[in-house]
């Protein structure tokens, strides 16, 4: 049985990961849990599957009497334990940085469903998995997707299409954004997310930080990544091949097909509780090109990929920053692109940072956003 670290386990992917882990009781088991402030589900979870290895935030410090047996760790002491096989790490933004590291460096299998920690630290990330014979495996439907097309595959890669619903408001005027409330912003079409990056999706941020996430997964440059709407989200994504030939791997938008395939690599296991596409129902698949003056996030962080350095880094930490500003209602959602803009145009880079210098520049962006958001006002 796979043993398995589960960091972010109340946040969605931490959900739907357990689902997985009910629906094949007999592959895996569950020895270590983290969570936030959710303490109330997480309390639940830690009765259900008893790990012996426990993380619940600040306010899991006062909790401990709560779990009698476990043991109390950091995420990044969870994330590199000898008991632990497989680290999930559902955790957003910037807090996945340090455990995904840890684990990379204790040569760990690594589901990673936090795409800003390989974003921002992508080169010595990689380094350190290389070094260590760790293991990413993706959990984003649409690196779970190139994955998959890529698999036994020895030819040149053309190109990695990665495709995108559009979000809640994929066609809408820029006038009409204007107006967005954090309720609207966070009816995804498609998915079942987090809040963060629901709203990353409504901005298009997600597919720019998909992007750079597939550069350093696959060893494609971000200058042959390009995005495709799909409104139907039944394409997760397409590889063409340098012959011509185009493979697409196509399924239910359902997190829990991509996440049981990072856990049972390299095997593919039967689930009664997974859908299956009803071709009857499909019907005709839908394919354009994104508006990038409507959704500028996208063009950003494509440009921000292509410069590298702490460019993305600091991409990363003013969208966070800004869109903790947005979901307070203290600012409105096309400002979201307009701090991260404005944050970017004034960063002078490092080229091969090293962490130290990733954090600094993730620091300087998160003050810069607030900072301008307390001059420009709503």
């Amino acid at each position: 049985m796979k043993r398995l670290a589960i960091l972010g386990s109340t946040g969605s992917i931490g959900r739907q990961t357990l689902d997985v882990v009910r629906s094949l009781p007999n592959e895996f088991r569950v020895v270590a849990l983290a969570a936030g402030a959710n303490l109330d589900l997480f309390r639940e979870q830690v009765a259900e599957f008893r790990p012996s290895l426990v993380s619940c935030g600040e306010a899991g410090v006062r909790e401990k009497e709560a779990f009698p047996g476990a043991a109390f760790l950091s995420l990044e002491e969870m994330a590199s334990c000898d008991e632990v096989d497989v680290v999930v790490v559902a955790v957003p933004g910037k807090a996945g940085l340090g455990p995904v590291l840890a684990a990379a460096r204790a040569g760990k299998d690594i589901a990673l469903a936090n795409k800003e920690s390989l974003v921002a630290a992508g080169e010595i990330i990689t380094r350190e998995v290389k070094k260590s014979g760790a293991r990413l495996l993706p959990v984003d439907s649409e690196h779970s997707a190139i994955w998959q097309c890529l698999r036994g595959e020895r030819g040149r890669v053309s190109r990695i299409i990665l495709t995108a619903s559009g979000g809640a408001f994929r066609g809408c005027p820029r006038a009409q954004l204007e107006k967005v409330t954090v309720e609207q912003a966070l009816q995804h079409p498609s998915w079942n997310m987090g809040r963060k990056v629901t709203i990353d999706a409504a901005t298009l941020m997600n597919k720019g930080l998909e992007v750079i996430e597939a550069h350093w997964l696959f060893g494609v440059p971000v200058s042959r990544v390009t995005v495709l709407l799909h409104p139907q989200s039944i394409v997760h994504s397409m590889v063409e091949f340098a012959d011509g030939s185009v493979k697409a791997q196509l399924g239910y938008p359902d997190m829990r097909l991509p996440i049981q395939y990072a856990l049972t690599y390299p095997r593919r296991l039967a689930n009664a509780t997974l859908p299956r596409l009803d071709w009857d129902r499909v019907g005709s698949l839908e394919f354009g090109q994104p508006d990038y003056e409507a959704f500028p996030c996208l063009r950003l962080a494509m440009e921000a990929g292509a410069k590298g350095g702490t460019y993305p880094a600091v991409l990363c930490a003013a969208d966070e920053a800004a869109v903790e500003l947005f979901l307070a209602r203290r600012i409105r959602f096309t400002r979201i692109a307009a701090l991260v803009e404005q944050v970017l145009s004034r960063h002078r880079a490092v080229s091969h940072p090293s962490l130290e210098a990733i954090l600094e520049a993730d620091g300087w962006a998160r003050g810069l956003v607030r900072k301008l958001a307390e001059v420009d006002g709503w």
